[in-house]
């Protein structure tokens, strides 16, 4: 236990944390000094290795912003390893009704996060590693941190053909991608986390990364398809421990560490001070959705009147700031909807957020008034409009 002490005395007095018990590297490495693990006397930087007990996206995504803020990463390197339960994280600057099919998630129950990172949209499940190198920002170098993650497939899979191309992804027999990256950069440090497919449900996967709403025009930052595979698919004897002890083996040598792999709990708030209120920020709406760039959707929505056999179309058009629409204009025949009504529809929503059930419970006054046909054929716009939101 003194091991664990001095290490998390590394990350500023975390007590929440305890040996991780598998890795035969840890056993070797807990002698370790704690000069050793602070800083070697000629100068070398001293490395940390971290697995997180936790498996809530949003704990973890506060987690490596916890360790970027309160660790000198100037003087010490820091792998941390983890995983989610189901969830979709988007990046910095992306729009989440173009990169996700929020309706499919809201059924199945999967949140959505925004990462601190750019980049692209990802899926992760309990069959997906990610890992997070953080260094100083004059140390930063990606292609290094990649080449620790194949060189340890490498060595426990020789038969895998694994290897880390010029977008930063790793890919399995030259065509299957299974890791993808993005990072960070402040003044003074960074950290650049990446994806290892081991076992994903690839089902789950399609099924949530595709848009929810189309006519959608915006600069926000695409993500970029690939084929995928996992690791269990060629390699189907590779456990888990043997995955992670090879990473964590591959992280010492390839930077000449002897770090210990230290289990920790981000949801400790006497070892983590803070990290709770930065999760539930990740939370909430106004990070996740309410960071979108500006948008604009222009569709054309389908209308149906089953009672009177009849069907016409209508234009939407609406501009979406910091997730609330900032203007909306619906052009409906007029021989389907009276303008005026149209135009009362239009005004509810400005002011809104981008949201089916705000957009909905907005709705709801204005169907009260009316009555009878016109009712009905009102109904009919308001769900469209709805459906177009995703």
């Amino acid at each position: 236990m003194s091991h664990i002490r001095r290490t998390l005395s590394l990350l500023r007095g975390c007590s929440g944390a305890r040996r991780c018990p598998t890795s035969s590297q840890s056993s070797r490495s807990s002698s370790a000094s704690s000069s050793n693990l602070l800083a070697s006397s000629d100068g070398n930087m001293t490395g940390v290795v971290l697995r997180s007990q936790s498996t809530d996206v949003y704990q973890n995504l506060a987690l490596e912003d916890w360790i970027e803020a309160n660790v000198d990463l100037q003087q010490r390197g820091v792998l941390l390893l983890w995983r989610n339960r189901p969830a979709v994280i988007i990046g910095r600057h992306q729009n989440p009704w173009t990169e996700c099919n929020l309706p499919a998630m809201r059924r199945a129950g999967i949140p959505l996060a925004r990462r601190r990172s750019g980049g692209g949209t990802v899926f992760h499940d309990l069959g997906n590693l990610n890992l997070t190198f953080f260094t100083s920002k004059k140390a930063y170098d990606r292609q290094r941190n990649l080449k620790v993650v194949t060189e340890a497939l490498r060595r426990i899979r020789p038969e895998l053909d694994v290897h880390a191309t010029d977008r930063l992804d790793i890919l399995l027999n030259g065509h299957f991608k299974i890791s993808g990256s993005a990072s960070r950069l402040s003044r003074k440090s960074s950290y650049h986390h990446c994806t290892l497919l081991h076992s994903a449900d690839r089902s789950a996967l399609a099924a949530v990364l595709r848009p929810s709403c189309t006519g959608i025009q915006s600069n926000a930052t695409p993500s970029v398809p690939s084929p995928v595979a996992n690791l269990l698919d060629h390699a189907p004897t590779l456990q888990w421990e043997e995955l992670l002890d090879a990473l964590v083996h591959q992280y010492n040598a390839e930077f000449s560490f002897s770090a210990a792999s230290t289990l920790v709990n981000p949801a400790d708030e006497s070892a983590f001070p803070g990290l709770s209120r930065a999760a539930a920020e990740l939370r909430g709406w106004d990070w996740t959705f309410g960071k979108t760039p500006k948008f604009s959707v222009q569709t054309v929505l389908d209308l149906t009147d089953e009672g009177q056999s009849a069907r016409s179309s209508a234009r939407l058009h609406m501009e979406v700031k910091n997730g609330v629409i900032e203007s909306c204009k619906l052009d409906v025949p007029a021989d389907w909807l009276p303008q005026r009504l149209s135009g009362e529809l239009s005004g509810v929503l400005v002011g809104e957020r981008f949201c089916p059930q705000r957009a909905a419970a907005a709705m709801t006054e204005l169907l009260r008034s009316e009555s009878g046909e016109l009712r009905d054929r009102l109904h009919h716009l308001c769900d469209a409009v709805v459906s177009a939101m995703g």
